[in-house]
């Protein structure tokens, strides 16, 4: 439970001390960095799109059922890390956890169909190699992937922090930006699934 000495009317705890809330204003300034990355990124594919050189294009690539698994297993997981704000909030640690292991499970399952889905590609002969548009998806895809799996295992770690200190300001702080950041990566995926996938098979 949350201590007392450490509650303040109308201040939610990750922010009650000033520590608490200059990390989470630098945590800010760090996604607003990762939003030009991804800008680049999404810039660089649509540029190369076209450019196939006679390989796989995104309608002979793209698999439906495939991407729609992984809009669905991204998505459920905001909304199960919002629950578990919520209970953090609420000062419920066997809550925080259980929502935090759920949403850590739907991440594990996107990943597992993404890789899937490159492997799939591969055999087929669509490398990152084989073209420009197969370069630039591979490395924006493959780099939304990487920050998910970071996340999970930056998520994991917080779970064991709440496990092992319960809910105060440092592990509720900590809960919140990894809950940004868990957010901020769904956001990315709904412009990837809306600008690479389904775009792409129609395109």
């Amino acid at each position: 439970m949350i201590a007392e000495h450490e509650l303040q009317h109308d201040v939610p705890l990750e922010f009650a001390t000033e520590d608490g809330s200059l990390r989470v204003l630098g945590f800010w300034v760090f996604l607003a960095a990762e939003v030009v990355l991804f800008s680049c990124l999404f810039a660089t594919y649509i540029i190369m799109h076209g450019m196939t050189a006679g390989g796989p294009t995104s309608k002979q690539l793209y698999d439906v059922k495939g991407f729609a698994w992984e809009t669905f297993f991204l998505l459920t997981s905001s909304f199960t890390c919002g629950i578990a704000t919520f209970e953090m909030r609420r000062g419920n640690k066997k809550g925080v956890i259980a929502w935090l292991l759920v949403t850590i499970a739907f991440g594990l399952g996107f990943l597992g169909f993404e890789i899937q889905e490159f492997v799939a590609d591969v055999h087929a002969g669509a490398t990152m190699q084989r073209s420009g548009f197969l370069t630039a998806f591979f490395t924006l895809v493959g780099t939304h992937g990487a920050h998910v799996s970071m996340g999970i295992l930056w998520m994991t770690s917080v779970v064991i922090q709440i496990a092992r200190r319960g809910i105060d300001s440092m592990t509720s702080r900590k809960m919140f930006i990894v809950s940004l950041y868990w957010h901020f990566l769904d956001v990315v995926w709904i412009f990837i699934f809306t600008a690479v996938y389904l775009t792409g098979k129609v395109i």
